[in-house]
């Protein structure tokens, strides 16, 4: 009996204290330091992180400059906040003084843009000149709410280069062309205007080496011509073009197709002035023909 009564009395006593700590230690009690807690602290922190003041810059151009004198086509180089963008392109547009557009291109992000943080960007706008002195170039911020007051833009005054003109052909790979039937030697005219300067002929094969823009490059044309081909010097004498270029020309030279097709480009190009019937050309002053 007295056993009974002793385990009788340990369960009360046990009960006892559970419903004292209930009463006396509630969860009121128990505090949560969020310092302790790393994963909280570091999202927090990258917040503060990505705020942008409202006074940063949001746009940062490496080229052109402010109030540089412009011509068609147009590279456009630089750097813009993540959140300028919008699926990686934000709107650049080229207008007269008084806001008319006079072109307009979309900038392209190099990177992720999903960031606040400055992000590369390129772009080429191919315009007529008119007969305007100045522009403006407008860099708008996505805005896919289409909220006006969403709306940001960044403009940089321009100048037009008014020296005189004139149109000259380059000649190009076309690819959608020659897609059934490849021809090492079929190349495909592209018009340039350029100043109207003595040495065409050398303003030609400059235009030559800087290769299709974007527009072209749409439209399937390319070069064989690596990029860090430089020309070297050009005379023409009794008809025939002497063309001269670095070394690195030499790279391509041992590449059957290439090869062909690099030459071809180069001798159309100077072959479309009444004054050049034959070319040769001639890789690091080498006197032999190397093409």
């Amino acid at each position: 009996m007295s056993k009974s009564i002793s385990f009788f009395s340990v369960i009360i006593i046990i009960f006892l204290v559970v419903v004292f700590r209930g009463v006396f230690f509630t969860k009121k009690d128990v505090v949560v330091d969020d310092n302790l807690n790393p994963q909280k602290n570091t999202s927090q922190r990258q917040q503060m992180e990505e705020k942008i003041p409202d006074d940063a810059e949001m746009v940062v151009l490496k080229k052109p400059k402010s109030n540089e004198t412009i011509s068609s086509p147009l590279k456009i180089e630089g750097e813009a906040r993540g959140n300028w963008f919008f699926e990686g392109i934000f709107l650049i547009k080229l207008t007269d003084k008084e806001g008319n557009v006079l072109s307009q291109s979309n900038a392209k992000a190099l990177s992720d843009w999903m960031t606040t943080k400055f992000v590369s960007f390129e772009s080429e706008i191919i315009f007529d000149k008119k007969n305007f002195s100045e522009g403006i170039l407008v860099f708008e911020k996505s805005n896919p709410s289409g909220i006006p007051e969403n709306n940001q833009s960044f403009k940089l005054p321009v100048f037009f280069d008014f020296s005189e003109e004139t149109s000259i052909e380059v000649y190009f790979g076309k690819s959608r062309s020659d897609s059934q039937n490849e021809d090492c030697n079929k190349v495909y005219p592209v018009t340039r205007k350029v100043k109207k300067v003595q040495k065409i002929g050398q303003s030609a094969i400059e235009q030559l080496l800087v290769g299709p823009t974007d527009e072209e490059k749409e439209d399937g044309y390319f070069t064989s011509i690596p990029e860090d081909v430089q020309l070297m010097g050009l005379s023409i004498q009794h008809g025939i073009a002497f063309v001269d270029f670095n070394d690195k020309l030499d790279q391509e030279a041992d590449k059957s197709c290439r090869s062909v097709m690099i030459r071809a480009q180069i001798t159309e190009t100077l072959k479309q002035f009444l004054n050049v019937d034959d070319v040769q050309i001639y890789i690091g002053s080498r006197i032999e023909d190397v093409l």
